[in-house]
């Protein structure tokens, strides 16, 4: 099999390496203390963030606020025709920095998994991977969704970073599970089940990172606003 190194081994770094360690030979790594134990816990090799960018197959799974920083640790160490792929919920600054910091002789992809480790408590069969080819024409044999780096993140705005406010706006009022609850207040707090768990990092890094969210931020609220102040509530 084919050697693939994941760098960044948090809470979706520990899904990728369920699911990844039945097609690869797997090296994890993780600058965190508790990383290795997990590694070992889940059953794969734990290596150096060396041994794991000289992999055939590298994905970086850090935080998007830190793979700047990490793709400039790995770039030496890159070899000749690899496949270098994030996993980041934005695509423009990861695309860019890719392309700026590694080498030329490695292939490159933006990807985005449309889930986390709650929608993915299942398995992963059938749920949606976006990708963003940067440089090199490899095929994934995966069922993709092509779009550029741009394109992705326009969308995201609304889809990602306009879903997680206000998921997790409801999970800081925490709604309760009424009796007389309708179908689309179910969808509610099934919204809350799905974010509730993900890390505030994470979402930062939707929320600013992506340079079309804020936009549709504010303007959900003026709207929201608005509409209050219409029937007379608020201010």
């Amino acid at each position: 099999m084919q050697r693939l190194g994941l760098i960044g081994f948090g809470q979706f770094g520990r899904l990728a390496a369920g699911v990844l360690r039945e097609h690869f030979e797997l090296i994890v790594t993780d600058a965190a203390p508790a990383a290795r134990v997990a590694a070992e816990e889940l059953g794969v090799a734990f290596g150096t963030l060396p041994e794991a960018a000289a992999c055939e197959v590298v994905v970086v799974a850090a935080p998007v606020a830190a793979m700047r920083e990490v793709f400039a640790a790995m770039a030496p160490y890159v070899k000749p025709g690899a496949l270098v792929a994030d996993v980041g919920s934005v695509k423009m600054l990861p695309a860019r920095w890719m392309s700026e910091i590694l080498p030329a002789h490695a292939d490159l992809v933006a990807t985005h998994p449309l889930f986390g480790p709650q929608s993915a408590r299942n398995g992963v069969a059938g749920l949606r991977l976006v990708v963003c080819p940067v440089r090199g024409g490899r095929r994934l044999g995966l069922t993709v969704t092509i779009t550029t780096p741009e394109e992705h993140d326009r969308e995201m705005a609304y889809v990602q970073a306009l879903t997680h406010l206000i998921g997790r706006s409801l999970s800081r009022m925490g709604i309760p599970d009424e009796q007389l609850k309708t179908q689309s207040y179910q969808h509610l707090l099934d919204l809350c089940g799905l974010i509730g768990a993900d890390t505030f990092e994470l979402f930062t890094a939707i929320q600013t990172q992506n340079p079309f969210a804020a936009e549709v931020a504010t303007a959900f609220v003026d709207q929201a606003r608005d509409l209050l102040r219409q029937v007379g509530v608020g201010n």
